[in-house]
């Protein structure tokens, strides 16, 4: 079965077939299930509305239009928000989506920690826990245990699993987000990974690459305002980034857009993690830092951070809270030189892209202007001055949680983009 098959039945029957044809095939009845339809639609995309609004926007008839809402009330589905004032005459009541009539989950995963939100329809968390302990391995125990995690948390949330209507769970490196594959996390060739979570968790799930999941929840949520074409980094343990081209992530042909810190451009005779030689990120990342800063030390270099005992995947952490908290030179140094670099080379993409916003994310974007000036620097240095000139760079506000809003939104926008774009 298709991933979206099983996704999207088990979506429908948690709103009441809004997204389905009517059960009732009279004409009469497709009418009605058609003018259900587009109150939701209405209330979903443009907000709250009153009865007089819906009337003239559907152009159906008051009466009518009131007995629709009367029912979407009585399921549960729309709420009424009381009465708003006005000009004269009788007060109109406003309506609104129920917040509790559907909700997301979504889930970050990365080398130590799990990261697990719960949004309502209208983006509200509900519950959310960032950052809890976990070892990601290629093995049957490590995965169980993740979707014990998950299961635990909602759980403990308190809400019905019925009414989740999907999840989306972001991993690193290679997901094939429409077949439902991850390639560097738990791969079989017999099943599709959302499959086997699916039966763990008896919830819908996607797949998503962590870095498009944090670009869509920056364009949903986050750091973008109105711009359509938006290139976000994910400044992190490795380099990522994710591309919103008119107003829509770009996954390219076969889904595996993004691995920017896997571009061959340093004769360093360096192995990237990828098993190549002279990736971008054999000496821009936090991986990469790491290497920097040791061999500093070794040089004779001093620092108030030291990386005994830390987790190889966290070390990165401890040099950027260095930088941050202590101003340490060696630490602020070589994030300085890094980041600038990493405007060099992020100019080529602005030359071939021209987006209208260049948001910097990961764990390198809380470093604000540690990290934001040197990049600035870069790129005004490197990039074409039309392309620059037009172009705003800003860092992420969702910070931590970007993955985990990035993912309720890849859930939520694939759940209703059939009702809302119809």
């Amino acid at each position: 079965m298709n991933p979206f098959d099983f996704f999207y039945k088990s979506t429908m029957m948690s709103l009441k077939d809004l997204l389905d044809n009517s059960k009732d095939r009279s004409l009469s009845g497709q009418k009605w299930h058609i003018l259900r339809q587009a109150i939701t639609k209405r209330l979903l995309s443009n907000g709250n509305s009153t009865i007089a609004e819906l009337s003239s926007e559907l152009q159906s008839s008051v009466p009518t239009v009131t007995k629709a809402v009367n029912e979407l009330l009585s399921e549960g589905y729309v709420v009424d928000l009381g009465k708003i004032s006005n000009s004269g005459g009788r007060r109109p009541s406003l309506y609104s989506i129920n917040p509790t009539c559907a909700y997301f989950l979504g889930v970050e995963v990365n080398i130590a920690r799990i990261s697990i939100g719960l949004q309502n329809i209208k983006n509200e968390f509900v519950s959310i826990e960032l950052g809890t302990a976990f070892t990601l391995q290629n093995t049957q125990e490590s995965l169980l245990e993740f979707c014990n995690l998950i299961n635990s948390f909602i759980e403990d949330s308190l809400v019905e699993k019925k009414m989740i209507v999907g999840a989306c769970i972001n991993f690193s490196g290679r997901i094939n987000s429409m077949e439902g594959f991850s390639y560097n996390y738990f791969f079989s060739e017999n099943r599709p990974l959302t499959e086997i979570i699916s039966e763990q968790l008896d919830l819908s799930v996607r797949l998503e690459n962590d870095t498009r999941a944090m670009t869509f929840g920056e364009y949903c949520e986050g750091a973008v305002d109105d711009e359509q074409n938006i290139v976000f980094v994910n400044y992190s343990w490795g380099i990522g980034i994710g591309m919103i081209t008119d107003g829509k992530l770009y996954y390219g042909k076969s889904g595996y857009s993004g691995e920017f810190g896997h571009s061959p451009i340093f004769d360093n005779g360096i192995m990237c993690q990828c098993g190549k030689v002279g990736c971008m990120e054999t000496e821009i990342s936090g991986w990469s830092l790491v290497k920097q800063f040791n061999a500093a030390i070794k040089e004779g270099k001093q620092s108030k951070v030291v990386l005994d005992d830390i987790a190889l995947g966290l070390q990165h952490k401890a040099i950027i809270a260095g930088a941050l908290n202590f101003e340490d030179p060696l630490c602020v140094d070589l994030v300085t030189k890094q980041s600038e670099k990493m405007g060099r080379y992020l100019s080529i993409l602005l030359n071939i892209s021209n987006p209208d916003l260049l948001v910097i994310g990961g764990d390198f974007s809380q470093l604000g202007d540690y990290v934001l000036l040197p990049i600035q620097s870069g790129l005004k240095k490197y990039s074409l001055g039309l392309v620059n000139r037009d172009m705003k760079l800003k860092k992420s506000t969702l910070g931590r949680r970007a993955g985990v809003i990035g993912a309720c939104c890849v859930v939520k926008e694939k759940m209703l983009s059939p009702l809302i774009n119809n």
